[in-house]
């Protein structure tokens, strides 16, 4: 049994208020102040014009959009600048994945991870001229499961908290299991990466942001159950319906919450994101 609950989590693993307004930079030209101004037919006054900084800086003046993937699946990006140091990240991820009919022991194991979140992030950066970035979010979104199914082949054996069964030849033991990962929902997020998704400079626009991180998903929900066929004590001997046998579903139990306590760690799901983004000017 725990080599069927080890394929599924192989299954399972085979996406951060600064100043807003800031002071208009100036520009290195310099321009003549009218001469007749200044009277006696002198020299103009040379004097600094002030301009405004380079669009890029003021908020949401600028959209990006891009693609990837990470350990939440294939996602979508949409990210806008706030400041020179500061864009607001928006992620929606998918992916399913089906297995039928792999042979895990004596058993027939079918499994279905289906992964869905969405969430947003403040990306903050430090140093902007550098691409180093701290984001911490919330995942607002987070349906992530998987469901299987599992079937044991006639007249084999199996084990359950350190007890061996045998299946009957007949009627073989079927069961079912299921895998959460949304207990904390939403959830906190912080990741830190290289790359910013908005260049600071005008003229570049292609970027291929990458980050590390975790969201604290909470625990895992793990459920397993055997719920028909017959279990016997012998091979083809004293056969019982195994979903009301109490000492198979209380030895089933202590199995569970092994399952539990080893998959206990997933509750800091680990990101790790790639991709690549394009990003225009709006305003």
């Amino acid at each position: 049994m725990k080599r069927i609950a080890f394929c599924f989590l192989f299954a399972l693993t085979a996406a951060p208020a600064a100043v807003l307004g800031q002071a208009p930079a100036y520009s290195g030209n310099l321009l003549l102040a009218d001469s007749e101004s200044s009277g006696g037919g002198r020299g103009g006054v040379v004097s600094p014009i002030a301009e405004p900084s380079p669009g890029v800086d003021k908020a949401f003046s600028r959209i990006a959009i891009g693609s990837g993937s990470s350990t939440l699946g294939i996602n979508l990006t949409a990210a806008t600048n706030l400041n020179r140091y500061m864009n607001l990240r928006t992620t929606g991820s998918l992916f399913s994945y089906t297995i039928n009919n792999l042979a895990v022991s004596d058993f027939n194991v079918g499994f279905k991870l289906s992964m869905a979140s969405a969430g947003a992030s403040l990306d903050l950066y430090p140093f902007p001229r550098y691409g180093l970035r701290v984001s911490p979010g919330l995942l607002f979104i987070n349906t992530s499961h998987g469901d299987g199914t599992f079937t044991s082949q006639g007249g084999s054996n199996f084990t359950l908290n350190n007890v061996t069964f045998y299946s009957s030849t007949t009627n073989p033991v079927e069961g079912s299991g299921s895998l959460g990962l949304h207990s904390q929902n939403p959830a906190f997020t912080i990741t830190t990466g290289w790359g910013n998704i908005i260049p600071r400079r005008e003229n570049k626009h292609l970027s291929f942001p990458f980050e590390v991180g975790v969201a604290l998903i909470g625990s895992p929900a793990v459920n397993v159950a055997l719920t028909s066929g017959q279990v016997c004590t012998a091979q083809g001997n004293q056969c019982t319906n195994v979903a009301t046998d109490q000492i198979v579903q209380a030895n089933l139990q202590e199995e569970v919450a092994k399952y539990r306590s080893d998959l206990n760690p997933l509750k800091t799901y680990p990101i790790v994101s790639g991709g690549v983004a394009y990003s225009f000017r709006i305003r």
